[in-house]
């Protein structure tokens, strides 16, 4: 028990006094190369599938929006909990954190179980639902089918993920994250072409690789290297328990759901175009992904620094965090777009070199290059108040960029613009997410610098105040 306390003395020491600049940057960088991983994983998957048909590779898009589907529930489990962890451990209550940590973990196994119970039993009208033409459906089945097989292994990862980058551990968050993400680059090939699997393949590779992703971060916690629990006797069917997972993780809900039902509206909208439209539309899709994975892995980082110190009542260095984190990240993804607006041509190419692909994904990629430079702005706005618990701020910013704009937009664009209006729906939401959120940051960072002012004397140790703005 003396070992546990010291380790958590340790831990705590290192999240509220270690500089912020360095404390992020640590956090962010496994984050960033679990991200990585994630979105080279997804675009080999892309690539390897589209070698196969133009449909096949419409299939991916597809199913990306059932990935994400399952993924939304994962997220507002595993965002949920580490929120609410991060703050107990910032204030020293390791019995609260196992409780959230634990209630998350198998309600989110049960959530799992349901998805592939259910989403066997209706595998067809739902792959219609999403946006599947009559060509693409015979391969978003196939890959469907073995993305629901692996649900309650998505969905649990996502728990575990989160939870361990919360308390701080983001090294062995990757370690599990990356090590499926890079089974399944190798098993696509040969389950796909060596196997002749064709489009099954990629399904059960991505299969085999999230079990023991989900394994690997499960050992985690079963090795007692975390200062939460997971165990059945330390599940709370409290309200205050779960009003309090819900709610801090309903804007990812909201936020990963959104994203699914824009691309299904999407997919819909692209479908009088043909297969070669939904085809460009998933390739841009998972090319930004490199740029957007960036930015939200810094921002991932910037996370349990500022739910920890929230919590440790140390308000000062949340509001040297989210300034931080903005500048960092600002920076990283204006030279990420700027390369990728410059090479949009041949990084389409490397997947479908058709005429028609070329020339949609080309200029939609352009476009969403452009917007991305400014959101991190709506990004770091998000995560800020998820991380310290004000809900509906989060919620409310969570649901802007696809609820507000970007489905809307798709349909209002498409009718007056055709394929263009198809091409800049994103972009535009983008840069009208990010105009609103940054009022909401300035206010809040406002009420943080008044806070930290009222208690410094009391709760903040104005040696390492000192020290933490000289680094």
């Amino acid at each position: 028990m003396s070992k546990q306390i010291e380790s958590a003395d340790l831990q705590f020491k290192k999240m509220t006094e270690t500089s912020v600049g360095k404390l992020v940057s640590s956090l962010a960088v496994p984050t960033i190369i679990s991200m990585m991983v994630s979105m080279i994983y997804n675009a080999t998957d892309t690539y390897f599938v589209s070698k196969i048909s133009v449909p096949a590779s419409g299939a991916t898009g597809i199913v990306f929006t059932l990935m994400g589907i399952i993924q939304a529930c994962g997220f507002t489990f595993g965002h949920g909990a580490g929120s609410n962890i991060s703050r107990q451990l910032g204030g020293k209550d390791f019995e609260s954190a196992s409780k959230y940590c634990s209630t998350a973990f198998f309600a989110a196994l049960v959530t799992g179980i349901l998805f592939s119970v259910f989403g066997l039993t209706f595998l067809e009208p739902f792959m219609r639902l999403i946006g599947s033409t009559e060509t693409i459906l015979p391969y978003s089945k196939i890959y469907g089918k073995f993305v629901l097989y692996a649900a309650p292994a998505f969905v649990t990862s996502c728990v575990l993920n989160n939870i361990l980058r919360y308390e701080g551990m983001a090294q062995l968050a990757m370690i599990g994250l990356t090590t499926g993400g890079i089974l399944n680059i190798v098993l696509d090939p040969i389950l796909i072409f060596k196997a002749n699997m064709g489009i099954a393949g990629a399904g059960l590779a991505t299969t085999v690789s999230q079990y023991i992703s989900m394994g690997i971060l499960l050992s985690v916690f079963i090795l007692g290297k975390t200062q939460s629990k997971i165990s059945f006797k330390c599940i709370s069917f409290k309200p205050r328990v779960i009003i309090n997972i819900v709610t801090t993780g309903i804007p990812s809900f909201a936020r990963q759901s959104l994203n699914s039902v824009s691309t299904m509206v999407l997919n819909i909208s692209a479908r009088p175009y043909g297969d070669a439209c939904i085809a460009a539309m998933s390739i841009v899709a998972k090319c930004s992904m490199l740029i957007f994975s960036t930015g939200v892995g810094i921002g991932q980082g910037f996370q349990p620094v500022s739910s920890f110190n929230y919590g440790a009542g140390k308000y000062g260095r949340v509001r040297k965090a989210i300034w931080f984190t903005l500048k960092f990240s600002l920076a990283v993804v204006i030279v990420l777009s700027s390369v990728m607006f410059i090479f949009a041509p041949q990084v389409i190419s490397l997947f479908r070199s058709e005429a028609e692909i070329l020339e949609i994904g080309t200029a939609a990629l352009r476009y969403l290059c452009i917007a991305m430079t400014i959101f991190p702005f709506a990004m770091i706005a998000n995560m800020t108040f998820q991380s310290v618990g004000k809900a509906g701020r989060a919620f409310f910013l969570a649901c802007a960029q696809n609820g507000l704009f970007y489905i809307p937009f798709i349909v209002i664009f498409n009718k007056f613009f055709g394929i263009k209006g198809i091409e800049i729906a994103q972009p535009v939401s983008y840069l009208m997410a990010s105009l609103i959120s940054v009022p909401f940051v300035i206010a809040f960072t406002k009420q943080l610098k008044k806070k930290d002012e009222e208690q410094s004397p009391i709760r903040y140790n104005d040696t390492d105040y000192a020290a933490d703005e000289k680094n």
